[in-house]
């Protein structure tokens, strides 16, 4: 479409927009959150929160994940916001729809409505901070920054800076990253500071009083240890915070075990450009493998927001906006942010199950698994159509054993009359290279050393599809299973399990798993 012709579809929105009268957006639609995530049925999934205060109403502005279940991608359509008056009431506002990316920027392609931030400009007028794809450009890689500006909150919104965005890879300078993930932060004395970015490159500058122009050279941001993506800038008693989703991944890491996991860490720094300091881990990861925050004081109480895969049908790609108090130790300076902890609305009491596997401690002959696995997927309890390398124990290395095993341990001897497995792969029986369905696998059992369980069977290998293995009654406090790796000689593929149940003959309620460790059986 010429940019004409974009220009002039981009008008006519808008127009109809304000002939229309309130739309939904703009009115919104009543929500009762007892808890989080906030939107939890799975009729809309929200993303990336960017918190705003606009006085006595705390607003949300969220992306809108999209993606059908079991897609891996980020399906990102338009933007969305929440409100409420009290947090703790659970009472909120669903604001669905209020921009989408091509009905704003005449420049812009659809889709790809990725996290923003909205804030209310020294005019009083509202700014959006948005990445978007551009529909034409010459660089590698096409997200870039657009403004957009709107009287209300809820818009309607229009290009702020028609001319096009004002972060690309050749806007205001050539880089080469992906420019995505805005914050902005208007300080004390009017001056206004954005920065952004994500696989681990940071850049900040400041902005003119006029929100859109860029003034002075950009500064790269290297010393916040882990930083992946997703900065949040804020300011609390004269000193500067940075949160960010980090990735510093490893099995002793303050951060994430595994490669795939975001945490929220934080740093801070004495002036809005820096120098930054890394000062800890503010949220340890939840159950989406992204993890993106936004914080703000609101009537005198400070909360984070961040998402998850917690809401009904939710996932990696289909994650649900929760906010939390946040809290500060000021007998330190700088002030610290206390590590937040995740709450979750209540549900419905646990069924009784066969399964015991959660009250059990995962262990593997591949310890430490690589980071771009876990070992706490095997008995987590969760299920995924698609899923990500976190969501499953493999055994890859660049020379595959002929054998592995993983082991469950209890604190004490547990009955058990049978087991299920999810095998994953994605090559083919027999091959000898990538994740492949074992050879062969059986289970063995503690009994004063290890022994094949007797009776059990049948030991079928299919993957993705739970492989039920019954055996006459056990007593036991170590089980195993042992998997005899496809291919031959020194080529093998790796085996990768997604989830591993024990069956004890009688359901019960569910045990948590013991927080020492349980000592290996022999």
């Amino acid at each position: 479409m010429p940019g004409g012709a974009g220009a002039a579809r981009t008008a006519i929105i808008v127009a109809a927009w304000s002939l229309a009268g309130p739309s939904v957006a703009q009115t919104g639609v009543p929500v009762t959150a007892p808890g989080n995530p906030i939107l939890a049925d799975g009729r809309y999934y929200s993303t990336d929160p960017a918190p705003i205060v606009d006085g006595d109403t705390l607003w949300i502005l969220a992306g809108r994940d999209e993606a059908p279940a079991g897609t891996n991608d980020f399906i990102m359509n338009e933007w969305q916001l929440l409100s409420t008056r009290d947090p703790a009431s659970g009472h909120w506002t669903h604001h669905p729809a209020i921009a989408r990316p091509e009905a704003v920027f005449a420049w812009a392609e659809p889709g790809r409505a990725y996290a923003g931030q909205i804030v209310k400009g020294p005019d009083g007028r509202f700014y959006l901070y948005a990445p978007v794809l551009q529909r034409r450009s010459d660089a590698e890689d096409k997200f870039a920054i657009g403004v957009a500006v709107a009287d209300r909150i809820t818009g309607p919104w229009r290009d702020a800076h028609p001319a096009g965005p004002i972060i690309s890879q050749t806007t205001p300078v050539a880089n080469d990253i992906q420019n995505i993930d805005p914050t902005v932060l208007i300080d004390d004395d009017g001056r206004i500071y954005l920065y952004w970015g994500t696989f681990g490159r940071l850049r900040g500058i400041e902005l003119a009083r006029d929100m859109v122009t860029t003034t002075g050279a950009a500064v790269a941001v290297r010393s916040l240890t882990g930083f992946f993506e997703a900065p949040w800038l804020m300011k609390r008693h004269g000193t500067y915070y940075m949160l960010y989703a980090g990735n510093n991944a490893g099995a002793d890491s303050g951060c994430t075990p595994t490669l795939y996991h975001a945490c929220i860490a934080y740093g801070t720094a004495p002036s809005p450009l820096g120098p930054w300091t890394w000062r800890g881990t503010v949220l340890k990861p939840v159950s989406s493998t992204t993890s993106h925050p936004g914080a703000v004081a609101f009537r005198g109480q400070w909360y984070l927001a961040y998402h998850t895969a917690d809401a009904v049908g939710g996932g990696h790609f289909r994650r649900s906006i929760a906010i939390d108090r946040l809290e500060w130790d000021d007998s330190v300076s700088p002030a610290a942010i206390r590590p937040v902890v995740p709450t979750r609305r209540p549900g419905p009491p646990p069924a009784p199950t066969r399964n015991i596997a959660a009250a059990a401690q995962p262990h593997a002959a591949n310890e430490p698994v690589p980071v771009r696995y876990w070992i706490k997927a095997l008995n987590d309890g969760i299920v995924r159509q698609a899923p990500l390398p976190p969501d499953l124990w493999a055994s890859w290395s660049p020379a595959n054993p002929p054998q592995q095993w993983i082991e469950y341990r209890w604190a004490q001897p547990v009955t058990l009359d049978g087991s299920r497995i999810l095998l994953w792969a994605d090559h083919p029986a027999g091959a000898d290279e990538g994740v492949a369905p074992p050879a062969a696998w059986h289970l063995e059992y503690w009994d004063g050393g290890w022994k094949p369980v007797p009776g059990a069977g049948p030991y079928a290998t299919a993957s993705d599809v739970w492989q039920a293995v019954r055996f006459p009654v056990i007593r036991t406090r170590c089980l195993r299973a042992v998997f005899d790796a496809s291919g031959s000689g020194a080529r093998r593929a790796a085996v990768a399990v997604q989830e591993w149940e024990a069956l004890t003959p009688h359901a019960t309620l569910p045990k948590p798993g013991s927080a020492t460790v349980i000592p290996a059986c022999g």
